[in-house]
């Protein structure tokens, strides 16, 4: 089997009905599988989507919906929120990790942050999610709140991660 390549993988920006759906769906198996996360997890990510949905504004929000082959296999969501933007649903499946697709997402993330003329960005994230904070951290992102928590069926540290753009 030819090794997945980042010229392999086609992004796009526009919402497109069933692509909330499998985002939720990438997130309870995936987090279930590595994580132990539970129902009330994709519970937890089912309502926050329903939230995006409704206030869904294509001239402030983006969608980083990732395809390989007619598939979805990754996505990142930038979320306004006032005078900030949330960075969510930032999730790939297994094979797709490792290749630069995230640091691509995020560089483009930011990017649109910063034509948006939008200084702040913050994140919601657990202390188990290694990578994807080794990423933040390299972008400039710093732990600003960790809180414990037992929301997605299991002990863990809930973190926050904040950026301020100059």
């Amino acid at each position: 089997m030819r090794k997945i390549e980042l010229s392999d993988i086609q992004i796009r920006n526009t919402l497109l009905p069933g692509d909330l759906g499998y985002i939720a769906h990438m997130h309870g198996d995936l987090y279930a599988r590595e994580c132990g996360y539970g129902i009330n997890f994709e519970a937890y990510v089912l309502e926050g989507l329903k939230d995006f949905a409704r206030a869904y504004n294509p001239t402030q929000d983006k969608v980083w919906i990732c395809q390989h082959e007619g598939r979805i296999i990754g996505s990142l969501v930038a979320q306004y929120r006032g005078t900030q933007i949330q960075l969510r649903y930032f999730i790939f499946q297994p094979e797709y990790r490792g290749i630069g697709l995230g640091k691509k997402l995020l560089e483009e993330f930011i990017g649109f942050v910063r034509e948006k003329g939008i200084r702040h960005i913050y994140l919601l994230t657990s202390e188990e999610q290694h990578a994807a904070i080794a990423l933040y951290t390299k972008l400039g992102f710093t732990l600003t709140e960790e809180k414990y928590s037992e929301t997605f069926d299991k002990p863990l540290i809930e973190r926050r991660y904040d950026l301020t753009l100059s």
